[in-house]
C-alpha cells in the first residue's frame, strides 16, 4: 500500500512557489488596505515571540514530527558512510559555506543596492537556512530520485536529533562572526518551543497511535491526517509574514531576486559536494541521492520561526528565510532530475 509521499510531490507541494507568491501579494495588500491587521497581531507577543505566529507555526511543524521514526535509528550501522557523508555536509559544512556565500553577496557583490543594516539582516536569514536541514520534504525529494526510503528515514532521524545540540551554537557563532548581535536565551527560546516540544509531542502522538491503532493505520492514515492543518498553517503565516513586509517589499521590490541568487548557488553547491563525495565513496547511487537531498533542501519552517522570533516580523532575516521557500521547491525538483541522469540503469 503506498502512502501519499510514495505517491511523490503533491499538488501543493509542486506548486509552492506559486502559493507563496500569491502570498506574497495577498500579505502586502492586506498590510496596505487593512494596517490594523498587522498592529493588531504585534501586540500579541510573549518574550519576543509572537504568539499567533507561534501557533501557526507548530500547525506547520508538529505533522512534520509526526514522520519522523527514531526507531529507525537502529538501522543506522546499515550505511554507516552515508550517515557520516550526511552528518559532515549538513553541520560543519552547509552552515559554513551558506554564511561565507551570503556574506559575499550582500556585503560585496550587491553592496551598491543593499545598505549594511539589511544585508546584516539577510545573512541572518540565510545562516537560520543554512543551519537548518530539511526534515519533511526530503521525504519527497528522496522518493522522486528513486532513493533508498530506509535510509532516508534514519538520516532524518539522526539529523532531528543533532538540530537539538547543533543549530544554536552554530547560529549564535555564525552570527556572531557577521557581527550580528543575538539574543542567546530568545535563540534557546526558540528552539525549544519549535524543535523540542513539536519533536516530543510527536513521540508521544506515534508511541501511543502505533499501540493503539498500529504501525500500518499510522503511516498511511493517521499522519496524513494533518496534511490540510499543515498547508493551511504555512499559507496563513505567510500571508500575515507579507503583511508586515508591505513596506519593505514595495520599496526594494527586486530584493528577493538578490536574495534568492545566493541561496540557490548554495543549494547547487552543496547537493553537488554531497552528492560526489557519496559517489567517490563508493556509495551506492539510492544512498547518495537522499544524502545530497536533505543537505541541499531546508527546514525553513524553523528558519522562519527562528527569526520571527530573533528579529522580528518586519526584519530582512524573516524576509530571506521565506525567500528560501519560494525557491526550494522550483531548484529542488531540478536537481531530482540532475540526479536522476546518473541513476544506474
Amino acid at each position: 500500500m503506498k502512502t501519499k509521499t510514495q505517491e511523490g510531490i503533491g499538488f501543493f507541494q509542486k506548486y509552492l512557489t506559486v502559493w507563496v507568491a500569491v502570498c506574497i501579494v495577498l500579505g502586502i495588500a492586506i498590510g496596505q488596505l487593512f494596517p490594523a491587521v498587522p498592529q493588531v497581531l504585534s501586540r500579541f507577543e510573549y518574550a519576543h515571540v509572537s504568539v499567533p505566529m507561534a501557533v501557526l507555526i507548530w500547525l506547520m511543524i508538529y505533522p512534520m514530527m509526526l514522520k519522523v521514526d527514531f526507531e529507525s535509528v537502529k538501522n543506522v550501522g546499515k550505511h554507516p558512510k552515508g550517515l557520516v557523508v550526511t552528518c559532515v555536509s549538513n553541520w560543519l559544512i552547509k552552515p559554513f559555506t551558506m554564511f561565507g556565500i551570503a556574506w559575499v553577496f550582500f556585503f560585496l557583490v550587491f553592496r551598491a543596492f543593499i545598505s549594511e543594516e539589511l544585508a546584516g539582516e539577510y545573512l541572518a536569514g540565510a545562516v537560520l537556512l543554512g543551519a537548518a536541514p530539511c526534515t519533511a520534504m526530503v521525504f519527497v525529494w528522496s522518493y522522486l530520485s528513486k532513493g533508498n526510503a530506509t535510509y532516508t528515514l534514519v538520516q532524518v532521524a539522526v539529523n532531528d536529533l543533532i538540530i537539538l545540540v547543533a543549530f544554536v551554537p552554530i547560529v549564535a557563532f555564525l552570527l556572531g562572526v557577521g557581527g550580528v548581535t543575538v539574543p542567546y536565551d530568545t535563540l534557546l527560546l526558540s528552539v525549544t518551543l519549535f524543535v523540542v516540544i513539536p519533536l516530543l509531542a510527536g513521540v508521544v502522538t506515534r508511541w501511543i497511535v502505533v499501540r493503539l491503532k498500529g504501525r500500518e493505520y499510522y503511516d498511511n492514515v493517521f499522519v496524513h491526517k494533518f496534511d490540510g492543518i499543515t498547508i493551511v498553517g504555512l499559507l496563513l503565516t505567510l500571508i500575515i509574514l507579507f503583511s508586515f513586509q508591505g513596506e519593505t517589499i514595495l520599496s526594494n521590490p527586486f530584493h528577493i531576486a538578490l536574495i534568492a541568487i545566493p541561496l540557490i548557488i548554495q543549494t547547487f553547491l552543496i547537493f553537488a559536494l554531497t552528492y560526489r563525495w557519496a559517489k567517490a565513496w563508493g556509495l551506492p547511487y539510492d544512498v547518495a541521492a537522499p544524502a545530497g537531498m536533505i543537505g541541499a533542501s531546508n527546514f525553513f519552517e524553523l528558519a522562519v520561526a527562528v527569526a520571527i522570533s530573533l528579529f522580528g516580523m518586519q526584519s530582512g532575516a524573516v524576509l530571506a528565510t521565506v525567500v528560501g521557500v519560494l525557491v526550494e521547491v522550483p531548484v529542488m525538483l531540478t536537481l531530482v532530475k540532475i540526479a536522476k541522469k546518473d541513476m544506474p540503469k
